[in-house]
């Protein structure tokens, strides 16, 4: 078999991790950072990306090498590793989701110019496509389906990125002045930013499900070379889409003095038409469907991840209770999300705005921690020692903790005083 075919077949969990995570951290945040920040904002999304690489590729190494989850890993270092992580997952299930189908939800309206129903009766309705799909289809439905939504959406940002370059940036209003960045919004902005850049660190237990979930469906288990060549793949292609997004809203708003809603319909709207204003209508129906593939994809995985990761936390809690591969209990799980997220999205209504900055915010503080667990992981007697993290990949991890940490501490800092 060629290196290509083989690269294809192993195609999996990293490029269900870049599905997940070309979403609000995408389409929202970085759009909104090149909008109202300009073209510096690439420096955080870099170096976001960067510090927090080591922390998502130990998720595919530790489960490699072990057969074994890194939420298992958790519980092999201690019950506080796996009881601090169910708690963090509680309070993600109440934020991730309800801020990925609000956004949906409203490019949905904005898409098929909806004005009489709700954010919340839409996201409804996608709570019931998205869940049969995952009940009905599993996970070789969903690993196919993205396949094919993920390469037509690069084709479609870079061909959508090339226009909008070619057009040039947009002409700046008179006495336009620069949105500050280290006042107390622009911070904070910043680390929402950073926060969900690529994604959450949370993740990267995701990804070590999907890897098992992969092997189960699949004849043969990659070597770990191929494992961390598929997802470093997919880590990549999350970081130049990241970039790709900032251009457009540097090169369409910044300078016009537009600030980006948080009202998910306002939003929606605004992004879509920042698009077609800049290279013309005739872009209209290109670049909504885009838009809407690109978070109903990251919807069907982080619902499809985040019931993977409450059923395997139940299991390693309380082991005499085996819920993980039971016929109907990855359907009830999927379900029992769905309920509570439109809850969620129900009491917040439309104001993505504050669902965002919820979840982002939770993500942040929690990131070098959760960064430290992994590193426990893979540096324990579990793994062989040849088969640890260089020396320079644990600098890096360290480098990364330092940073988040820095920034985690200055947001309570902001927050409550």
């Amino acid at each position: 078999m060629s290196k290509t075919k083989t690269f294809i077949k192993n195609l999996g969990p990293g490029l269900l991790f870049a599905s997940m995570a070309i979403g609000t951290s995408h389409l929202v945040l970085s759009t909104k950072a090149g909008a109202q920040y300009g073209w510096i904002m690439v420096i955080p999304i870099i170096l976001a990306n960067i510090f927090k690489y080591p922390f998502f590729e130990f998720g595919v190494r530790y489960t490699h090498l072990t057969n074994k989850t890194l939420i298992e890993g958790y519980r092999n270092r201690g019950k506080g590793y796996l009881w601090f992580y169910a708690s963090i997952t509680l309070v993600t299930t109440f934020t991730i989701l309800a801020a990925l189908y609000t956004v949906t939800a409203g490019l949905f309206i904005n898409l098929f110019k909806i004005s009489d129903i709700s954010i919340a009766h839409v996201a409804l309705g996608l709570f019931v496509l998205i869940s049969s799909l995952l009940i009905v289809g599993r996970y070789r439905f969903l690993e196919n389906s993205l396949k094919f939504v993920v390469s037509i959406l690069f084709i479609a940002l870079i061909a959508t990125t090339a226009l909008v370059i070619l057009r040039g940036q947009v002409e700046e209003v008179e006495n336009f002045s620069p949105t500050p960045i280290f006042n107390e919004a622009g911070i904070l902005f910043l680390i929402g930013l950073m926060g969900w850049m690529p994604t959450t660190v949370e993740a990267s237990s995701w990804v070590s499900l999907w890897s098992i979930e992969k092997w189960k469906n699949k004849a043969g288990k990659p070597t770990l070379k191929q494992s961390l060549q598929e997802f470093n793949t997919g880590y990549f292609l999350t970081a130049l889409l990241a970039i790709f997004f900032l251009i457009i809203g540097w090169m369409t708003l910044y300078g016009t003095n537009t600030q980006l809603s948080g009202n998910a319909v306002t939003f929606a709207d605004q992004v879509v038409s920042l698009f077609t204003t800049h290279i013309g209508s005739w872009a209209y129906v290109f670049i909504a469907v885009s838009a809407f593939a690109t978070m109903f994809s990251t919807c069907m995985t982080a619902h499809d991840a985040v019931a993977r990761v409450s059923l395997d936390i139940l299991d390693l809690l309380s082991p005499k209770t085996v819920l993980t591969g039971r016929k109907g209990v990855f359907a009830l799980a999927v379900v029992v999300l769905a309920l509570v997220n439109f809850v969620v999205i129900a009491a917040f209504a439309a104001n993505m705005g504050e669902l965002v900055a919820l979840a982002t915010g939770v993500s942040f503080v929690f990131a070098p921690i959760i960064g430290y667990m992994n590193l426990k992981n893979v540096m324990s007697a579990d793994l062989p020692a040849a088969h640890r993290p260089s020396r320079g990949l644990q600098l890096l991890t360290y480098a990364g903790i330092v940073f988040l940490s820095f920034f985690s501490l200055l947001y309570f800092w902001m927050v409550i005083f």
